[in-house]
């Protein structure tokens, strides 16, 4: 009866290396949001970057980054932020403030008042123009973005810097 030797270090190289196999299986990809682009209508575009955030207390926000290419030529670029509905009141009086990790505070208006000529804006979505922000941002220096409410406090969402480079591409764009 002939006995079956291994060596050692076959082995632990051949465990090692369906470790790394299985880890490259079985690990999820890392996710990456991706410019969509939309023609809205015989030459109008639009390009748009979305985000789920959360807030310091937990609660969940999209924002939508958009450029919006009209037929004439002008463009418009701006971030829509939508809390959940009832959960916030944001003020829309009030701009939306973008402070870097460097402490330089960049301001965005509040165009919420835009978003539908028919309706008033809702208490939970602010959109806010930030297309003379966009240029002073950096992707690798940290941002904070703080939302005016009508309590007077302000809601805080820390952005990735993916999103800041999706925002530079769509304003490049």
């Amino acid at each position: 009866m002939k006995s079956i030797c291994f060596n050692g270090s076959k082995i632990r190289r051949l465990l090692a290396a369906l470790i790394c196999v299985s880890l490259l299986v079985w690990s999820p990809l890392p996710a990456f949001a991706a410019v969509a682009q939309i023609e809205e209508s015989p030459g109008q575009m639009l390009y748009q970057s979305r985000q789920n955030l959360r807030d310091q207390t937990g609660r969940s926000w999209q924002a939508i980054a958009f450029k919006r290419i009209h037929p004439d030529g002008s463009a418009i670029i701006s971030l829509r932020l939508v809390g959940f509905p009832g959960a916030v009141e944001l003020d829309h009086t009030q701009p939306l403030t973008l402070t870097t990790s460097l402490r330089q505070t960049l301001i965005a208006k509040d165009v919420s008042s835009e978003i539908s000529q028919e309706t008033p804006a809702l208490a939970n979505v602010g959109e806010y123009d930030i297309q003379p922000v966009i240029p002073q941002l950096r992707a690798e220096i940290p941002l904070e973005l703080t939302l005016p409410m009508v309590t007077g406090s302000g809601i805080k969402l820390q952005i990735p810097f993916t999103a800041i480079q999706e925002w530079q591409t769509i304003s490049a764009l």
